[in-house]
C-alpha cells in the first residue's frame, strides 16, 4: 500500500488543523503527520511515496519559519523524481499581494531539484492579487489554497475534493 507523509510548519494551528483534515481525508493507516519543528531528519521524506507540505504565508510573502527551515534541509537531500503535493493558507482580503505565496515558494524549490508535483488547485472562487502561487497558465494555484480568515466554510470541501484528486494522480487507492 502506497504511503503518504504529511509535513506542515503551523504557528497559529490553522496549517495544523488544515493537516490534520487532510491526514483523516487519507486515512491514519495510509497518512503519517509530521510538524517540521520536531522533524530531527529530514530525509525521512524519502519513506513516502507522496510527499504533502504544508504552509502559511507570513509577512510580506514569506514562509512559515519551522517550514523554512525544513526547506533549507531538504536542499540536501536528492528529492528528483519523488512526488509532491502543496497546500498553503493564508488571507486573500488582508494580504492579496501576497496570498498563499508559500506554497509558490516552494513549487519553485521542489521543481528545481526535479520532484514530481502535483495537486494543482483551480483559481477560480478566490480573489487576490499575487502571482507566485500561480501555474504558468494563471488559471491554476500550484497547490491547494485554502483561507480560514474569510472563506473557512470551504475548507472541508476544499480539501475533500483535492484529497481524491491528489490520490488519482498519485495512484494511491
Amino acid at each position: 500500500m502506497a504511503k503518504v507523509g504529511i509535513f506542515y510548519g503551523s504557528d497559529t494551528g490553522h496549517t495544523e488543523d488544515a493537516a490534520i483534515l487532510i491526514q483523516q481525508l487519507f486515512g491514519e493507516d495510509t497518512a503519517d503527520l509530521f510538524d517540521v519543528a520536531k522533524v530531527k531528519d529530514v530525509s525521512v521524506v524519502n519513506n513516502y511515496d507522496l510527499v504533502i507540505l504544508g504552509t502559511s504565508t507570513w509577512y510580506l510573502g514569506e514562509l512559515q519559519t519551522d517550514m523554512d527551515n525544513f526547506r533549507s534541509s531538504l536542499a540536501d537531500i536528492d528529492v528528483s523524481g519523488r512526488t509532491f503535493a502543496l497546500f498553503g493558507l493564508g488571507n486573500q482580503v488582508d494580504y492579496s499581494d501576497y496570498f498563499v505565496d508559500g506554497i509558490g515558494i516552494l513549487y519553485t524549490f521542489l521543481k528545481e531539484k526535479g520532484a514530481k508535483l502535483i495537486g494543482r488547485w483551480p483559481a477560480e472562487g478566490y480573489d487576490f492579487a499575487s502571482q507566485l502561487p500561480l501555474t504558468d497558465d494563471d488559471t491554476s494555484f500550484v497547490g491547494l489554497a485554502l483561507d480560514e480568515d474569510n472563506q473557512p466554510e470551504l475548507t472541508p470541501d476544499r480539501a475533500a475534493e483535492w484529497v481524491e484528486q491528489i490520490r488519482q494522480e498519485a495512484g494511491i487507492q
